[in-house]
């Protein structure tokens, strides 16, 4: 389904439109990302104090009828009580010494490195597995390890894991969902400008949130989202046995932290302890959106996942509710609509995988293009920076993205293409093994 962009007078707006651009520059306002469902009154009324009308995306105000399937996750289904459910404010979060982080490698180099990264820590989190199911006690020096490669790869350049990531296939759903969620934090971590060390803690705490699972029956994991209360609260001390294990083994409290406090939500409406977000430890705040969002995105045998952008539209519905407000808002303002990875049809027709993004223009990503406007696959892929691309042009001129594609629709495999560009050649099966 491809999106129409339309022009529209703020006044004119209704609730559940993509607001997809404004006429003024966005930082000159105080929209916090580049793309925004209007989910109230309220922001109507804010626009207007900033705008005479906008540009929405007619498709991003989608049906979402296909995630009330049974077969969707529960929590992605529609709650007609959501509106009913408590609102906390709470002040900003405020980040100690915030640490302003340049790109300082090339995204080349960086996913050359990353991968060779991610042997490690599949060898790391296999190991893990294979002790705690033997009965045995599990060494996380391993762990600590590669946490602490995977923060420093997201620092130099915040795109290539996430791109080497999402490009490595792998059969372990644990593994795969622990990988993915610690990404994301970092990413986000690395936004919001905390420290080494923080970073550090924050990706041993997500890849290690759900060791306590490695104590429950493979059973009750495969139904993970179809348990009845008996098994529901079975799975539930997932949580603690993590959290005793970790313990045992002599691991820092801030990384303990995380796993305790990695369920908690925001309104209270988590586990195990059901705290509310002013007592949940900040890199516990971040782990828990993260692996949140993961669950959304992941594909499962049993679910259909959302898209990014339906992910996106979902955590944004859910601000001061599951999860802090300005908290959301820096993660989308980290990851974008569209993150690293994704799969996207262009407004062209063409269709590709999402590279890098531009600062400040989070919705004209970088896009490695792999087919024709006909859809048929190119002999070289080539890298297109929408950014530049559509500089100066006319609002009905400007290549953008349409939406998602599935990951592998129609064949669309970037490991299989070589990519041309004006920045460099490269070869994907190389970097990527």
């Amino acid at each position: 389904m491809g999106v129409r962009q339309k022009k529209v007078a703020v006044h004119d707006l209704s609730l559940g439109a993509f607001v997809s651009d404004l006429d003024r520059p966005w930082h000159e306002t105080p929209f916090p990302i580049q793309g925004f469902y209007i989910r109230r009154q309220e922001d109507i009324q804010t626009l207007t104090s900033y705008c005479k009308w906008v540009m929405i995306d007619v498709a991003e105000a989608r049906d979402t009828s296909e995630y009330e399937a049974s077969n969707a996750p529960i929590f992605a289904r529609r709650n007609a009580k959501r509106t009913n459910q408590e609102v906390i404010q709470l002040p900003p979060i405020q980040v100690r010494n915030p640490q302003d982080y340049p790109v300082s490698s090339t995204l080349k180099r960086e996913v050359r490195q990353g991968n060779r990264l991610l042997v490690d820590v599949d060898k790391a989190l296999s190991d893990i597995e294979r002790r705690i199911r033997d009965g045995e006690e599990p060494d996380f020096n391993s762990v600590y390890r590669v946490a602490r490669g995977m923060a420093g790869s997201v620092v130099r350049h915040p795109d290539a894991m996430l791109w080497v990531a999402r490009l490595r296939q792998h059969d372990n759903m644990t593994y795969r969902h622990a990988l993915n969620t610690a990404i994301w934090a970092l990413v986000c971590g690395r936004h919001m400008g905390l420290e080494p060390a923080a970073l550090e803690n924050l990706a041993m705490g997500t890849l290690l949130c759900h060791v306590g699972k490695l104590e429950l029956s493979p059973s009750l994991l495969r139904n993970e989202n179809r348990l009845d209360a008996g098994d529901f609260a079975l799975f539930r001390t997932y949580v603690e046995k993590g959290v005793n294990r970790l313990q045992a083994a002599g691991m820092s409290r801030a990384v303990i932290s995380i796993v305790q406090y990695h369920r908690e939500r925001h309104n209270g409406s988590g586990f195990p302890a059901r705290i509310r977000g002013d007592r949940i430890p900040l890199l516990a705040k971040i782990a828990g959106l993260v692996d949140y969002y993961e669950s959304l995105v992941e594909t499962r045998e049993d679910q259909t996942p959302m898209t990014p952008a339906q992910a996106v539209a979902h955590l944004y519905e859910m601000r001061n509710i599951e999860f802090q407000e300005d908290l959301v808002e820096r993660f989308i303002q980290s990851i974008g609509i569209y993150p690293t990875g994704t799969l996207v049809e262009l407004s062209s027709g063409e269709r590709g995988a999402v590279v890098s993004h531009t600062p400040g223009r989070r919705l004209w990503p970088r896009v490695m293009v792999m087919t024709d406007p006909e859809r048929r696959p190119l002999k070289a892929a080539r890298i297109v920076n929408l950014a530049e691309v559509n500089e100066g042009r006319q609002p009905d001129k400007v290549v953008s993205v349409n939406g998602c594609l599935p990951f592998g629709a129609e064949g669309l495999d970037p490991r299989h293409f070589e990519v041309t560009g004006a920045a460099s050649r490269w070869s994907l099966k190389h970097l990527l093994g």
